[in-house]
């Protein structure tokens, strides 16, 4: 298949096809006008990629488990096949992802504690100004 089949079916853009190929994550045949041509297995390849990026792993990580990425998706998650190191990244990404996420905590309780202060202030106000106007 061309790039543009390959793009609809991943919901991947022409341009991360091609990233993910000069990152060495994918490979394509080219034919003789020059066209990328991809067999099956890239599809694949590419959801799975996507699927990683989307987890929080970069390009780098996704290396890892390069021997799993052309299974579908059900077998990926189960692929007992990566390369060494991958425990280490997946824990460095977990501890990245739970640090990430104390610090969305403590923005959210800040925020939450603002508006709370906001509220108080202005419920107050229109306690005031309604007792004003009820008793003019």
């Amino acid at each position: 298949m061309l790039i543009g089949e390959l793009s609809e079916r991943t919901g991947a853009s022409r341009r991360s096809i091609r990233h993910y190929e000069q990152q060495g994550l994918l490979t394509a045949r080219r034919t003789s006008k020059g066209w990328r041509e991809y067999d099956e297995q890239a599809v694949h390849r590419v959801l799975n990629v996507r699927e990683l990026l989307r987890a929080g792993l970069v390009v780098d990580d996704i290396r890892h488990v390069a021997p799993c990425l052309d299974m579908k998706t059900a077998e990926f998650l189960a692929c007992d096949r990566p390369l060494a190191g991958s425990v280490e990244m997946y824990q460095r990404r977990l501890a990245q992802v739970d640090a990430q996420a104390a610090e969305l905590s403590r923005y959210r309780a800040e925020l939450a504690a603002r508006l709370a202060r906001l509220r108080a202030t202005t419920a107050d106000t229109d306690d005031f100004a309604e007792s004003l106007r009820s008793n003019a």
